[in-house]
């Protein structure tokens, strides 16, 4: 695949007014996700494939800072198919960037330079920082969010992040990214199944202790990204087989959170595997991301977020999409 994406980058734009599409991966630490656009004439993007795959690259790396093999190998074989299908769309522009896992870990070079025979591109490891914009620009894509300040927030698996902007500029004004998420919560604290009061706790505890490095909360539309929070909508409302045009833009009140994290700390792994709208994969560690969710809920004290299925992918697809204007 390298060489035909290759050949297509080169080729640059379509001329003649014919579609023109990009493709954004964005490498997280628990999943790695994939969005293909179409370009129009004004610039406006319309999904064209988005795939979202657990391969769990950050597995371990909070105790040894290091990519584990296996994890770069089940990375790799993603990308691989994830190439297939960009070149299958003739894209003329690919973004990759790497997260938490990439920023934390040794071991990234070795996956940078792997990807980048499979890709024709090799992944950037993006700062907190730039990871916060990204996620805030893609975040807001497709809400109807009216006036006033927002927070975004993106809880992933290795990191989280917020970010607070103006909901009429869709500009962000303060962000941080702090070193917590789904798969680091667990790693650190959960030993049981299903997890006990003492793990919960200190979950909690954890999360806390973070969250007071976050810019102001309170006072703003809260919009929840990424695949906690639209995982957390999916159980809540039952969308099973999940399906983004019920999710993407959906009020989610703190009280369906709360009783889902209630709900989802109470069982065993088994069974949490077998729940409509949660994928198994994902199982072990939403527990944890349940808790994380309804902790910045009540930090800001809302009564509701707003659900996105976007983040850093539609950042990162939004600004090759303006590239492709500024070269035209």
């Amino acid at each position: 695949m390298s060489e035909r994406a290759s050949r297509e980058a080169e080729r640059g734009a379509p001329q003649g007014g014919a579609p023109r599409f990009v493709a954004a991966i964005d490498i997280g630490t628990n999943s790695v996700l994939l969005l293909v656009a179409r370009v129009d004439a004004a610039g406006r993007l319309t999904p064209i494939e988005e795939h979202a795959t657990i391969t769990r690259l950050g597995e371990g790396v909070d105790k040894t800072r290091e990519l584990a093999p296996a994890a770069i190998d089940r990375t790799l074989k993603c990308l691989e198919r994830y190439s297939e299908i960009i070149a299958s769309h003739g894209v003329v522009k690919v973004d990759a960037v790497g997260t938490s896992a990439m920023r934390d870990a040794r071991g990234g070079e070795e996956l940078r330079a792997k990807a980048a025979a499979l890709l024709g591109i090799e992944p950037r490891t993006i700062s907190g920082d730039e990871e916060a914009r990204l996620t805030f620009r893609g975040g807001v894509s497709g809400l109807k969010l009216g006036s006033g300040p927002v927070v975004v927030f993106d809880i992933g698996g290795g990191s989280t992040e917020l970010i607070r902007g103006d909901a009429s500029t869709l500009t962000a004004e303060a962000g941080v990214s702090i070193d917590v998420g789904s798969v680091r919560l667990t790693e650190r604290h959960v030993r049981s199944d299903p997890p006990t009061p003492a793990e919960l706790d200190a979950i909690r505890a954890d999360v806390e202790r973070l969250l007071a490095t976050a810019p102001p909360l309170t006072g703003a539309t809260l919009v929840g990204v990424a695949g906690t929070v639209t995982t957390i909508a999916a159980i809540a409302r039952g969308v099973d087989p999940y399906d983004a045009a019920l999710i993407h833009g959906a009020a989610l009140s703190r009280a369906e959170i709360e009783a889902t994290a209630l709900r989802l700390a109470s069982l065993p792994l088994a069974q949490r595997q077998r729940l409509p709208g949660l994928s198994p994969k994902r199982a072990d560690v939403i527990v944890a991301g349940t808790e994380l969710c309804a902790a910045i809920v009540r930090r800001a004290g809302a009564d509701q977020l707003i659900v996105s299925d976007r983040g850093v992918r539609w950042g990162l697809a939004e600004a090759l999409a303006a590239g492709l204007d500024a070269a035209s």
